[in-house]
């Protein structure tokens, strides 16, 4: 054969496999789905899986993208733990607590009545056994846990009537959040409901349920409950600080290369931290707008917090009972629990009471 013709044929070859580097490239890039359990319209907790995602692309060039759909896009807000299981999607942003039912002990990877607030979560989760214990617990449904977000302590929710009493909550049809808040309301004599964030304004607005509860000042302004329902209540005595979180499939977690796995880890941990920080940012101003639109902002009378504190451990010892998990991690959440609150009633507590009386 002539010499010439094979360092042509070489060269051509040479050239093509160049030109194919790119495609071979591609098809090796990944492609993740995240299914929230969040609707679009919420900037701040349906928007931690945006920065998250938007974290991914850019530290990883565009090898990796994940792909972010809205509450019922790809599946139920509600079944976003079984896409994840089941494999449907690589990924979810949610809170844990919704998923009570399939084990008390998920509520205690979020938030639990009378918990933690956001600091002291993340203490728990980072340098505490939280994310350890949540974690064998997430295993038994193939999957692994993030941090994604927190919302710091929430508000008490929208009522159409004034609550003076306990006696008040009697027969009350409310949203609540989760399963374990609910039987806490139910010891009131509430009647929970379990309706997705995109779908509250609707029922509070038709009168299908008599109160509501969600985040907080700016979330909820842009739902409008206060359009529908005059008296705001603090605090949510239910979510001191409850933590969103990224559930991703083990398996689909196990396929990625390590600086992947790197790039995920990184991108979680930046949307955690914005999220928190644009409640504390944004909730001023909502708050005060409310007010000069004439909701009627109140505490809950005492008398209702010492209700609901007993309500809620009447609940937590049924759970020790029923659920191993939820005793084993209970019990260490609340030993965690017991030393912030001694160091935060010494700083934390008395700065903040002295400064709440300030004139700034």
């Amino acid at each position: 054969m002539d010499r010439r013709l094979i360092i042509k044929n070489a060269g051509i070859a040479g050239v093509l496999a160049a030109g194919m580097a790119p495609a071979v490239h591609a098809q090796a890039a990944v492609r993740w789905r995240l299914a929230s359990s969040f609707p679009k319209s919420l900037d701040t907790i349906y928007g931690g899986a945006e920065v998250m995602a938007k974290a991914v692309k850019a530290m990883s060039g565009g090898k990796f993208e994940i792909s972010v759909h809205a509450g019922g896009e790809l599946v139920p807000p509600f079944g976003v733990v079984d896409g994840v299981q089941n494999g449907t999607v690589e990924m979810t942003h949610t809170v844990p607590y919704y998923f009570y039912g399939k084990n008390p002990a998920f509520a205690l990877g979020s938030a639990i009545p009378f918990g933690m607030n956001a600091r002291q979560m993340t203490a728990w989760m980072m340098h505490g056994n939280g994310r350890k214990l949540m974690n064998e617990l997430y295993a038994g449904y193939g999957m692994v846990s993030y941090a994604g977000g927190n919302t710091g302590v929430q508000m008490g929710g929208w009522y159409r009537k004034a609550i003076k009493s306990v006696a008040d909550f009697k027969g009350m049809k409310m949203r609540l959040g989760g399963g374990l808040v609910g039987e806490v309301m139910q010891g009131l004599g509430a009647v929970p409901q379990s309706i997705p964030g995109g779908e509250v304004y609707q029922a509070l607005e038709k009168g299908t349920i008599d109160a509501a509860e969600w985040v907080g000042p700016y979330d909820d302004q842009k739902l409008g409950f206060n359009k529908v329902a005059p008296f705001y209540y603090y605090p949510g005595w239910w979510e001191g600080g409850p933590e969103v979180d990224f559930f991703v499939n083990q398996k689909a977690l196990a396929a990625l290369s390590a600086e992947n796995k790197a790039i995920l880890e990184t991108a979680c941990a930046m949307a955690a931290t914005d999220m928190l920080a644009k409640y504390d940012a944004f909730n001023p101003t909502a708050l005060k707008q409310l007010v000069a639109a004439k909701t009627k902002v109140l505490p809950f009378p005492n008398d209702v917090l010492e209700a609901s504190f007993k309500a809620a451990m009447v609940v937590f010892e049924a759970n020790n009972a029923k659920s191993p998990e939820w005793k084993k991690i209970y019990a260490d959440f609340r030993n965690f629990q017991r030393d912030q609150v001694l160091w935060f009633r010494f700083a934390e507590a008395k700065f903040d009471s002295f400064m709440a009386t300030r004139k700034l």
